[in-house]
Formats: C-alpha cells, sequence, structure tokens
C-alpha cells in the first residue's frame, strides 16, 4: 500500500511517501522550485516521492492532506468578523487565496494524481503534527507537545500516544488539551521577529540567534503587559499589542511599539560590544540602538524557554509518561529544546527534523497508516536523509564545461583530501547521497571547516554565506564524543534529536574554548554524527580529530543567504562558484577552483 502525504499552502510545502508503513521519500518543495520556503502545491516534491517509489499518482491507494481546509477557512471568516473593520484587507486577501487555490485542494490532488476523490483524505493539523513526531520516535507510549503559529484553530495542543509494535496494543494520538487562536506562542515569537527587522516564518532562528548577544530586560514588560500565564502551562495574549489577527501586513500594534520602541529596519547592521569586542564603542547611538533590539530578543527567547518549560512540566505532571514528542514550528526553537532536555522530569525526549509543517505531510501519512488503517509501527527514524540523490553521470556531465578541476576519488581519497583541505584553513562543501529531510543541513549537503580559530565564523558569513555577522554554526561531533564536549549528553545516550541538530547545549568547561569557532556565548547547536548513518561524514571528522585532537567541526548548510539548501550538483556547483568555498566533495569527485 502507498501512501502520500501533502502540506502546502502556507509555508515550507512538502510531500512524503510510505509504502506498507515504510517511510521511501520525503522532501520539501523549495529543494525543486529554488524558492526558500515555497509554499506552493509541491509538484516537484510529489514528483520525486513518485519517481523514488517507482511508480505512479494513480498507483497510490491514499493521499493525505496535512489539515482539514474547511475548518480552517472557517476560522479565517469568524477571526475576520470578529475583528471588521480593521480586518477588510486581510479578508478581501485571504478570500482571493481561498477561492483561486486552497477551497479546491481535493479536486487539485485528483486531476493532478489521477486519483477517484474517495482516496484523498483530510487530517486534523495538529494531529498531524503529533504523528509525525510520535511514529517516528523509539517509544511505544509518550506525552504529546504540539505548539506552532496556528493550524485550523488550534495554537497548542497537549496529550497522549500509546502505539502497537506488533503486540496487540492499539495505535493512539490523544490531544485533549488545546489552546485556540489567536492566542498563540508561534505567532507571539513571529512578531518579535518581525519588529527585529526579519521575516515571519523565515526570520525566527535569526531571533535566536540574536539573543545570546542581549539580556532579558523586557520580561517583565511582556508578561505585564502582552502574555498571561495561568495553571497547567496554559497562557492567553493581549491582543491590544498585537495585529496579525486582523492586519495582512504588520503582525504587532502601535502599543507594541509604544512599550518597546521603533521596529528595527530589515537588513540593517547589527553591531554590539559583544558581537564586535573592541571595534564599537559602548556609548556610541548605534551599540545602544543594537543593543536594545539584542535585549529584546534575549526576552522574548527568554519568555518562550519559560512558557514551553512550564507546559512540558505540567504535561509530565498530568499524564505520568516518561517520554515526550514534540512537534511544530516552535519545536525548532532548538535553545528552548536544549533546556527541556535538561530541566524537565521527562526521561526521554523526541523531535523529528522536519519538525515545521513541512513534517505534517509524513504526519499525515503515519496517521493515516497508524491510526485510521490501525496499522502496527515496525520502524523508528534514525536519519534524515530521504530526499533524492544523483548518480555519478549526472555529476560529471553537470562538471563538463565549468572550468573546474576536478578528479574522481574513492572514500578513503574523499577523507584524506578533505580532512588535509579543513587542516590547511580551507573550506569545504559536502554533497553526497541523498539530501536531507527538514531545514538543518546534516552532512549530505554542508559546508564544513575548522572549528578552533574565532576567525573561521567571520570568514564563512562574510565570504561564503554572506548573512549576518552575529549568526553561528553548528558542531558536528561524532556521538560517542558527545558527552566530552558538552553539559547534559550522558555517556552512550541515545539522544536522537542531537542527530537533527535540534537541541542548543553548553559547552563543558574548557572544552568550548577549543573551538571557537562553534562556541556562540557558551554553547552550541549539536549535531552528532553516527557512522552507520553517514559513514564519509563520520570518517572526515574523525579523522581530522586524530590529526588534531579535536573531534569537531563547522557544520552549516550548503546554501547561500536567501536560497535553499542546495539539492542537485548544478545547483550544488552554482553556489560552489558563486561563494569563496575553496573546495567540494560532489557526489564522488573532488573539485577545486582553478
Amino acid at each position: 500500500m502507498h501512501i502520500l502525504g501533502i502540506s502546502c499552502y502556507y509555508h515550507d510545502a512538502a510531500a512524503a511517501l510510505l509504502r506498507d508503513g515504510h517511510l521511501v521519500a520525503a522532501a520539501q518543495e523549495e529543494r525543486f522550485s529554488h524558492r526558500k520556503h515555497d509554499s506552493s502545491y509541491p509538484e516537484g516534491a510529489i514528483a520525486y516521492c513518485l519517481r523514488e517509489a517507482g511508480i505512479d499518482g494513480h498507483d497510490l491507494d491514499y493521499v493525505v492532506f496535512y489539515e482539514k481546509p474547511l475548518v480552517k477557512f472557517e476560522r479565517i471568516l469568524l477571526s475576520s468578523l470578529a475583528t471588521f473593520p480593521r480586518s477588510w484587507r486581510l479578508f478581501g486577501e485571504s478570500m482571493i487565496n481561498w477561492f483561486e487555490k486552497k477551497l479546491w485542494i481535493r479536486s487539485r490532488i485528483s486531476r493532478e494524481l489521477d486519483l477517484p476523490s474517495e482516496r484523498i483524505l483530510f487530517v486534523d493539523h495538529h494531529d498531524a503534527h503529533a504523528a509525525s513526531a510520535f511514529f517516528t520516535s523509539p517509544f511505544r507510549e509518550a506525552a504529546l507537545l504540539t505548539v506552532d503559529g496556528v493550524g485550523e484553530w488550534t495554537t497548542t495542543a497537549t496529550g497522549t500516544a500509546t502505539a502497537d509494535w506488533g503486540d496487540g496494543g492499539r495505535n493512539s494520538i490523544d490531544l485533549d488539551q488545546t489552546q485556540r487562536f489567536p492566542h498563540s506562542l508561534g505567532l507571539l515569537y513571529s512578531a518579535f521577529t518581525a519588529f527585529l527587522g526579519f521575516r515571519v516564518n523565515n526570520g525566527e532562528y535569526k531571533v535566536m540567534g540574536m539573543a545570546p548577544y542581549g539580556d532579558p530586560k523586557y520580561t517583565g514588560e511582556i508578561y505585564d503587559r502582552i502574555l498571561r500565564t495561568g495553571p497547567g502551562g496554559s497562557f492567553s495574549l493581549n491582543m491590544d499589542y498585537l495585529s496579525y489577527h486582523y492586519s495582512p501586513e504588520q503582525s504587532f500594534s502601535g502599543r507594541f511599539t509604544d512599550l518597546f520602541g521603533p521596529p528595527r529596519a530589515p537588513g540593517s547592521e547589527f553591531i554590539t560590544p559583544r558581537t564586535n569586542p573592541g571595534e564599537i564603542s559602548p556609548n556610541s547611538e548605534e551599540a545602544k540602538r543594537n543593543q536594545h533590539y539584542a535585549d529584546v530578543a534575549a526576552s522574548i527567547q527568554r519568555v518562550t524557554e519559560e512558557v514551553l518549560l512550564d507546559m512540558v512540566r505540567a504535561l509530565h505532571e498530568r499524564t505520568g509518561r516518561e517520554n515526550l514528542c514534540m512537534a511544530g514550528g516552535v519545536a525548532l526553537n532548538s535553545v528552548a529544546n536544549g533546556r527541556i532536555k535538561r530541566e524537565t522530569p521527562f526521561s526521554g525526549f523526541f523531535i523529528q527534523p522536519a519538525a515545521g509543517d513541512a513534517g505534517g505531510a509524513l504526519g499525515a501519512a503515519l496517521y493515516t497508516w497508524h491510526v485510521l488503517l490501525g496499522n502496527p509501527r515496525e520502524e523508528v527514524l534514525d536519519h534524515a536523509f530521504w530526499g533524492e540523490s544523483y548518480d555519478g553521470a549526472r555529476t560529471a556531465e553537470a562538471l563538463e564545461g565549468t572550468g573546474l578541476r576536478f578528479r574522481e576519488v574513492d572514500h578513503e581519497q574523499a577523507v584524506e583530501l578533505s580532512r588535509d583541505a579543513v587542516l590547511r584553513g580551507s573550506v569545504m562543501a559536502l554533497c553526497q547521497g541523498r539530501f536531507e529531510w527538514g531545514p538543518r543541513a546534516l552532512g549530505n549537503r554542508s559546508i564544513l571547516a575548522d572549528p578552533r580559530g574565532a576567525e573561521m565564523k567571520d570568514v564563512i558569513n562574510s565570504k561564503i554565506k554572506f548573512r549576518e555577522p552575529f549568526r553561528p554554526f553548528a558542531p558536528a561531533v561524532p556521538e560517542e564524543s558527545a558527552h566530552r564536549w558538552f553539559e547534559g549528553i550522558g555517556e552512550d545516550e541515545d539522544y536522537r534529536p542531537a542527530r537533527f541538530m535540534l537541541t542548543v547545549m553548553p559547552w563543558k568547561e574548557s572544552q568550548g574554548e577549543k573551538v571557537a569557532a562553534v562556541n556562540h556565548m557558551g554553547t552550541g547547536r549539536l549535531q552528532t554524527v553516527r557512522r552507520e548513518d553517514n559513514p564519509l561524514y563520520y570518517d572526515i571528522i574523525r579523522s581530522f580529530g586524530e590529526a588534531t585532537g579535536v573531534d569537531v567541526l563547522v557544520n552549516t548548510s550548503f546554501n547561500l543567504r536567501g536560497d535553499p539548501i542546495a539539492s542537485t550538483p548544478e545547483h550544488a556547483l552554482k553556489t560552489f562558484t558563486s561563494s569563496g568555498i575553496d573546495c567540494m566533495y560532489l557526489n564522488g569527485f573532488w573539485v577545486e577552483k582553478a
């Protein structure tokens, strides 16, 4: 049986395909369209999934959409009426979108895939989120927490799940407590994202990167004026400070700017005495202005962490479960995830790599297979390499005529060349195999470098990624070595979210000093690597460690600012030649600039 899950029309459109309950392929549309966070109908991702499985659309048994459009449409209508006349522009733009495409998703799927309408199903948005995490986790039972902007009506949901592992049990997803729109932790964070000059649904991780350079001076103002917390992790928002529920253009109101001052100009330079020691006077107007924005970022980040910690502790007390599965866009807040791992009573913790809307495609398919059809579980998601791969013949063809120096290499040669390049201070790209599922580059579409010197961070940000200088990079570490480098990781601990770069952890005392390029104010967004998942990547890290005593590498995604992560050989070569990357391993070839 083949089940295709689809998510689209909000952000990060994606498709995922199961064959008899086993994941065959999963990919975001941006990797095929080359439009970052592409939300359109995922034609490219669907075509890839079918290609990977060797089937056509009419061979599918079910296609499942990740939310219920009519319920969401109801929310748009009722919310617009409740805030009219302020919502007249939002209402008008929404109706155009809905009547042009969103209301007709069933007919489009039916037409595009040559399927009868009865084989097209819809599941609740937060059920899809929960299923995406639980049915890929190693757990038999778990507590559930899903937190995002908004699905149909729900913005936050908690509950429990159980699984049948072939022992006669029952698969269930039971989200029994919910928070409804417009009260949304995800949309509150996005309002601050916009205030800080970043694009909503794209720049939230930049707020996380900015926050360590500030002090959480404004948590009191947020709690006193905007966010009220209650028992059991509940919360509500004072909507007088927000405008996302009625405005298509701005997510915060005049009262918000009265409280926090004028918003930061998008694209403006962010320099403080903490980001650039000795380069700017703390008393200059520029330093004071930027420090204020860093303090605002630190404040909303701290509040988000505290609210999530309250939710998780209350969930543990209420359910008595020992394991926690999280999903939704807020579950990509890796700083909060690190605190949840270290500071809450759950002994098991899992987030799947595409925790946001893209993951809803996988969750919709899994919910159908396990809950609606009642099939037992058989596997766990151990890695994120579910995208398309490209063979040596296509790669060789793409390389011809580029003017680049290239030669075919085997595994041992690739390890040696990569290690030596990093040792001499070069920045290299690693592009191999199937690309990653989710927003993180995890060794198949990565940029690698020596982590030991602080200057490497500036080199990559300014000459290769062309992005803000305050942005951090991830440390990639062999899984068995993580406990030596980081607090909160036990020896031989099976901590799967770290494989997907989903938690920020504090460096152990003195260890962070050895790897300045990936030490972000005492922390690192850890990625652990196993050889069975990625032999070449693992061996490069290990070889560098044997040569230096530091088995850590800088890992950042293989893309330029504003572009999605490279997918095809052609896209990889364009990224390589348009940046300051020195060399590249590309699908069996070692590539250097002439």
